[in-house]
C-alpha cells in the first residue's frame, strides 16, 4: 500500500535544503563527470567498431557484455539510487551519523553476499541465459558468447560495489568522482583493444577485451574507496538485523529492481529480439544505444542524480515538501527538455553524420553508419520521455514510494515486448521491407512504450503533489527551434556535398547548435536567457 503522507518526518531545517542554484552546480559536476565517462565510452566503441565492424564476433561480445552489465545496472546504481540514497541522505540531513554508518555498512555486506551468489549462479547458468537472451545465436557464435559471459560476470559483481560507492559519494554531494570513475574502466578496455586488436583474430580479441573489462571494473572500485572511507570514518559491516532503516532499503529493493531498471530491461529485450535479425543487428543496436543513452545520461540521469538526495533531504510538513518538490521538479524538467529536444531532432535528421563521425573506420563502413542512423531515428521517438521519466521516478523514490513506478514500469516492459516483436519481426515481413529495418521498428516501439510510462508517472505525481510539467508553449518553442537548426544543418549538408565524416559533422552540427540556441533565445525561453 502507498503511504498517505508525503514524507514521514516533520522537522524544520534550513541546512538540509540546498538551493536550486547549488543543485544546478551539483548537476553540472555530475554531468561533467558523466560526460568524460561517456566520451571515453564513445572512444572505446569507435575502436571496437574499427576492429569488429558488424560481425558475428562483435554481436557475440555485445550480447555477452549486455548480460552482466544488465545485472550490474539493476543490482547496482539503479537500485541503490532509489532504495539506498533516500534513506541514507535523510539520515545525513537529520545528522544521524552513527545510524548512517550502520546503514552503509549493512548494505555493503548484503550487496557483497548477494553479488557473490549471483556471480556464481550466473557463471554456472550461462548456457541457459544465452538460450533465453540470444535464442537466435547458434554454433560457434553461441559458444563464443557463453565463453565471454563467464569471463565478464565477476566484473559485474565488482561494478555493483562501485555503485555502492557512488551511492555514498552522491549522498554527500560528491558527484564528480562517482561519475568520472568509469573513465578508468573504459581506459582499460581501450588499452586492450589497441594492444590486442592488430595482433589476433576477432575471437581472440573478444576474449582479451572481456578480461580487460574485468580488470577495469576492479580499478573503478579501487579509485573510489579512499574518499568513501574518509566520508564514512567507520564502516561497521553487518547484515543490519534489527535496523528499521536497513529493512526500508531492503523492502524497496524488489520494486526498484524492476522500475528503476526498466531502461536496461527494455534494452535487454531489444537485443533478445535482435538476435533473430540478420548478422550485425545486435552490434548496430548496441552502437545506437550508446549514442541514444548519451543525452539520457547527461541530461536525465545527472539532473535526477543531483535532485534525488536533495529531494530526499527535504524536511517540513507535507504541504511544504509538496510545494518545494513542484518547484524543483518544474525547473529541472525545463533544463532537461532544453538539451534533450535538440538531441532527439539531431538523431532523427542528422543521425548518419553523427554515427559516421564517431564510428566509421576500418571495418565499420558508410553503409553501417546509415544502418545505425535508422535505429537512432527510431530511438528519437521516446528520448524526451525517457529523460523526463527518470526525474519523475526519482521524485517518487524521494517520497519513499517505489511501488507506483513499479506498476508503470511493468506496463512499459509489457508494451516494449509486445510492440518490439510486432514491429521488428513481423511488420517488415508483411510490408516486404528489408529485415534489417526491424531494428528501427524495435527502438521506435520502445519509445512509444516510454511515452506511456511517462504519462502515467506524471499523472500519478500530479495527483499527489499538484500540477507539474513544462508549459505547452515552451515545449513547442523548443521543438520549433530544433527543427530550424536541423533545416540549417541540412542546407549546409546539401551545399558542401560529401567529405570526411568528421568534417561533415563539424560543418553541420555547429550551425545546428548555433541556430537552436539563437532560436530559443529569440523565442524567449527563460532557461537560455538566464544563461546568456
Amino acid at each position: 500500500m502507498e503511504t498517505t503522507a508525503l514524507y514521514p518526518v516533520n522537522i524544520t531545517s534550513t541546512d538540509a535544503k540546498p538551493t536550486e542554484s547549488r543543485t544546478g552546480k551539483l548537476a553540472f559536476l555530475a554531468g561533467a563527470g558523466m560526460l568524460l565517462s561517456r566520451i571515453m565510452g564513445l572512444v572505446r566503441q569507435s575502436i571496437f567498431s574499427h576492429y569488429f565492424g558488424l560481425s558475428d564476433a562483435g554481436d557475440a561480445f555485445m550480447q555477452a557484455f549486455r548480460i552482466p552489465n544488465f545485472l550490474q545496472n539493476l543490482f547496482g546504481e539503479g537500485v541503490l539510487s532509489a532504495s539506498f540514497i533516500p534513506v541514507y541522505a535523510n539520515l545525513l540531513a537529520r545528522r544521524e551519523e552513527k545510524l548512517s554508518q550502520e546503514v552503509a555498512g549493512a548494505i555493503a555486506a548484503i550487496l557483497g553476499l548477494v553479488c557473490s551468489a549471483t556471480v556464481l549462479v550466473g557463471m554456472l547458468a550461462t548456457p541457459l541465459l544465452i538460450d533465453i537472451i540470444a535464442p537466435g545465436f547458434h554454433g560457434a557464435k553461441r559458444e563464443l558468447t557463453i565463453q565471454l559471459v563467464r569471463i565478464l560476470f565477476p566484473g559485474a559483481g565488482l561494478l555493483v560495489m562501485s555503485a555502492w560507492c557512488l551511492g555514498i559519494l552522491n549522498s554527500h554531494r560528491k558527484f564528480f568522482l562517482s561519475y568520472t570513475a568509469p573513465v578508468i574502466w573504459n581506459v582499460a578496455m581501450i588499452a586492450t583493444l589497441v594492444w590486442f586488436g592488430p595482433r589476433g583474430s576477432e575471437v581472440r580479441l573478444a576474449a582479451a577485451l572481456a578480461w580487460g573489462s574485468v580488470i577495469g571494473s576492479a580499478l573503478q572500485v579501487l579509485v573510489q574507496l579512499p574518499p568513501v572511507f574518509r566520508l564514512l570514518h567507520r564502516l561497521p559491516l553487518s547484515l543490519g538485523r534489527g535496523s528499521g532503516d536497513v529493512r526500508t532499503v531492503v523492502r524497496n529493493f524488489g520494486p526498484v529492481f524492476v522500475s528503476r531498471g526498466v531502461v536496461q530491461l527494455s534494452a535487454f529485450i531489444d537485443l533478445m529480439i535482435a538476435s533473430w535479425l540478420p548478422t550485425g543487428a545486435v552490434t548496430a543496436i548496441s552502437n545506437a544505444q550508446l549514442l541514444y543513452t548519451l543525452p539520457v545520461s547527461l541530461f536525465g540521469m545527472t539532473v535526477s542524480a543531483a535532485e534525488l538526495p536533495a529531494m530526499s533531504s527535504l524536511l517540513g510538513s507535507d504541504s511544504e515538501i509538496a510545494a518545494q518538490l513542484r518547484q524543483r521538479l518544474n525547473a529541472s524538467l525545463q533544463r532537461i527538455a532544453f538539451f534533450t529536444v535538440p538531441s532527439a531532432i539531431a538523431f532523427l535528421c542528422l543521425g548518419d553524420i553523427i554515427a559516421a563521425a564517431l564510428l566509421q573506420s576500418g571495418r565499420f563502413t558508410a553503409a553501417n553508419s546509415t544502418y545505425v542512423w535508422e535505429i537512432l531515428a527510431g530511438s528519437s521517438v521516446g528520448l524526451l520521455a525517457s529523460t523526463m521519466g527518470r526525474l519523475y521516478a526519482s521524485t517518487y523514490y524521494a517520497l519513499k514510494d517505489t511501488r507506483t513506478p513499479l506498476r508503470f514500469a511493468v506496463i512499459r516492459v509489457a508494451l516494449t515486448t509486445a510492440l518490439g516483436f510486432l514491429f521488428a519481426l513481423f511488420v517488415p515481413r508483411w510490408l516486404g521491407l528489408d529485415p534489417h529495418l526491424g531494428a528501427a521498428g524495435l527502438t521506435a516501439s520502445a519509445g512509444v512504450a516510454g511515452w506511456v510510462e511517462f504519462v502515467l508517472l506524471r499523472g500519478g505525481l500530479n495527483r499527489r503533489i499538484g500540477s507539474t510539467g513544462i508549459p505547452v508553449p515552451v515545449t513547442a518553442r523548443l521543438w520549433g527551434a530544433a527543427l530550424l537548426g536541423a533545416a540549417a544543418a541540412w542546407g549546409v549538408k546539401l551545399a558542401i556535398g560529401h567529405h570526411h565524416p568528421i568534417v561533415m559533422a563539424a560543418a553541420t552540427l555547429a550551425p545546428y547548435g548555433v541556430v537552436y540556441i539563437g532560436g530559443t533565445y529569440l523565442m524567449g525561453i527563460g532557461f537560455i536567457r538566464r544563461k546568456l
